[in-house]
């Protein structure tokens, strides 16, 4: 059987010689569908660097990483822009929301980069949009949200092109305790629900409890 998550021997080296910094060193993982985890470790450890290349933003110096079975290592940048588009979801620390667009339009915006018919994006947006609570506020500005429901229009933004992979930075960063705690439960659920892989990066122990096992990540190397 497949695997959502396929990482293999994934380095990444900054700079040549003797000014060289190894952020992330022979990493190793695999994610089955509907498997959440979580990634710990201190700044400066690798965990942003190893879920960018995760993520076909950053390029590996080393490693194969292979996503519901293709290699997007070996892929063009066009091909991995594209592959991003439609099959990996993320979750931004700072929510990364278009201030000008309303809720549904944050939403509805991933039509212009995805694959999929404007119809269905606009479907799932509002299908979305009504398991997260958020029905009654999909024509408010970010700006005239909480910070909860913000975060919430992130969540259904990474899920409505329907992505085999789910990655998440630190989302409880901006959030109170109750609030950060709801949010993880609501990104695990959605996960579970809709049989995906996710991988949540964070500083936050009390949140590990929600995910299904924990990784951790120390001076670039994976355990």
């Amino acid at each position: 059987m497949t695997k959502a998550l396929v990482v293999e021997g994934l380095t990444k080296i900054y700079g040549e010689g003797h000014t060289a910094v190894t952020a992330v060193k022979d990493a190793t993982l695999e994610l089955a569908d509907n498997e959440f985890v979580s990634l710990l470790g201190p700044s400066g450890s690798g965990k942003t660097t190893l879920i960018s290349m995760i993520g076909a933003l950053l390029t590996p110096t080393d490693g194969a990483i292979r996503i519901g079975g293709e290699d997007i290592s070996g892929m063009s940048k066009k091909e991995q822009t594209r592959f991003r588009a439609n099959r990996i979801g993320f979750v931004f620390q700072s929510f990364n929301l278009v201030p000008f667009l309303t809720a549904r339009e944050n939403l509805t915006v991933m039509g212009r980069v995805s694959d999929l018919p404007k119809k269905e994006i606009e479907e799932r947006a509002d299908q979305l949009l009504e398991e997260l609570g958020l029905a009654d506020r999909r024509d408010n500005l970010p700006e005239q949200l909480s910070g909860g429901e913000r975060q919430r229009v992130a969540i259904g933004r990474a899920l409505v092109t329907d992505p085999d992979l789910i990655l998440v930075d630190e989302p409880t960063a901006s959030l109170d305790t109750e609030m950060g705690t709801q949010v993880v439960k609501m990104l695990a659920k959605e996960i579970k629900e809709r049989k995906k892989a996710g991988i949540m990066v964070t500083h936050d122990l009390r949140m590990v409890d929600y995910t299904d096992r924990t990784l951790e990540i120390l001076d670039g190397r994976l355990r």
